[in-house]
C-alpha cells in the first residue's frame, strides 16, 4: 500500500510529530512517501530524508506555501492523490485544517485523531472525551487520515537519505490572506512533543503565583510548562500552554499535575503519559484516579520543596 504522509514543520525545523507519524504509516504498509510542503524548506527536506522507513521525500517549495495555508496544500494533496491508497497528517490544527478538504474533494470519509491502526482498513480512536475507544472499518479506497502522533513512537534517524524530489505543482486559488502570525518565543520543549510536562492548575489562585511555583520546577526539569482550561481561562498562562480535550494532547514520559482536579476535559487530553504525578491537597481529587503517583499536600509547599531537591 503506497502512503503520503504530510511533514509537520516551520519551514526551518522537522517537528517530531512527522517522525511519530512515520511510524503510524508503517502500521499499514512500508511503500511510504513525505510530502514537504512550504518556502525554502530544503532544511526539512534532508532531515524528512533521514527517518527510517521513508521511501522517498516530495518537496513542494513556493511562496503560496510559505504560511502553510491550508488550501493549496490540499491542493497539492489531492494532485498526488492518485498515486496512493492513502494519506495521513498529524491530528494538530495544521493537520486538521488541511485534511478534511482533502477527504471532501476526493469524497471519502476521514479517520480523525485515530489512536491505533490494526490493519489495512480498521483504525480505532477516542470517543466520550477519551473514555471509549471506537474501532472503525473504512471501506472507502482511499484513506485520509489524522494521526494523534503521542500514542507512537519516533522513527528513528539514518545517516543515510532517501531520495529527495522536487515537484512542480499548481497551486490553484487561494482565497485566504496570511495577515500576521502571534507566537509566543520560548525555550522550553514543544508542549505537544515534550518528555517532561509540568502542568498547574486553578488552585495555584494567581498568575504571579504560577510563574514562582510552577516555573522554577519546570526549569529545573527541563519541561514544559502546561495548564488546566481552569488556569487559562483565569489568565494565568497562555491560551497554548492548555492541556486537554478543548488544548493541546500530550502524551510525555513524565506528566506532574500540581493543583489539577482531573477534570475529564483535562484527563482527555494526558492520560496516556508514561508516568502521572499528582500534587493536589483535596484527597477526592479525580486526578488521582490517572495518577501513577499521588501526594496529598499543598502544592505551595511540596512543589516548592520538590524543586529543591532537585
Amino acid at each position: 500500500m503506497p502512503i503520503l504522509i504530510l511533514a509537520d514543520h516551520d519551514n526551518h525545523t522537522l517537528s517530531e510529530a512527522t517522525a511519530r507519524l512515520l511510524t503510524a504509516a508503517g502500521r499499514l504498509g512500508d511503500a511510504i512517501d513525505i510530502l514537504v510542503a512550504g518556502q525554502g524548506v530544503a532544511p526539512v527536506a534532508e532531515a524528512a530524508a533521514r527517518l527510517a522507513g521513508a521511501r522517498s521525500v516530495l518537496v513542494a517549495d513556493g511562496e503560496a506555501l510559505a504560511h502553510f495555508i491550508a488550501e493549496p496544500v490540499a491542493d497539492i494533496l489531492v494532485q498526488l492523490a492518485d498515486r496512493y491508497d492513502a494519506i495521513l497528517a498529524a491530528a494538530n490544527s495544521s493537520g486538521k485544517d488541511v485534511l478534511p478538504r482533502v477527504a471532501a474533494r476526493l469524497d471519502v470519509m476521514q479517520l480523525s485523531d485515530v489512536v491505533a491502526i490494526k490493519g489495512a482498513d480498521v483504525f480505532s480512536r477516542p470517543i466520550y472525551a477519551g473514555n471509549a475507544i471506537e474501532t472503525v472499518r473504512s471501506r472507502d479506497g482511499k484513506k485520509i487520515v489524522t494521526v494523534r502522533t503521542s500514542s507512537f513512537e519516533a522513527a528513528s534517524t539514518l545517516e543515510t537519505s532517501a531520495p529527495i524530489e522536487t515537484l512542480a505543482f499548481d497551486a490553484g486559488p487561494v482565497r485566504t490572506r496570511f495577515v500576521r502570525l502571534d507566537a509566543s518565543p520560548s525555550d522550553r520543549p514543544d508542549l505537544s512533543s515534550a518528555r517532561i510536562i509540568v502542568s498547574g492548575g486553578r488552585a495555584l489562585g494567581s498568575k504571579q503565583a504560577f510563574e514562582t511555583t510552577i516555573v522554577p520546577l519546570a526549569d529545573k526539569l527541563n519541561a514544559a510548562i502546561g495548564a488546566s482550561r481552569a488556569a487559562v481561562d483565569s489568565g494565568y498562562v497562555p491560551n497554548d500552554w492548555q492541556v486537554g480535550q478543548t488544548g493541546k494532547i500530550v502524551a510525555p514520559d513524565l506528566y506532574i499535575a500540581c493543583g489539577i482536579s482531573g477534570a475529564i476535559q483535562h484527563v482527555a487530553g494526558m492520560k496516556d503519559s508514561k508516568v502521572i504525578v499528582a500534587i493536589n491537597s483535596d484527597a477526592e481529587a479525580p486526578i488521582f484516579a490517572v495518577a501513577d503517583y499521588g501526594l496529598v499536600a499543598d502544592i505551595f509547599e511540596a512543589v516548592p520543596e520538590l524543586t529543591g531537591k532537585l
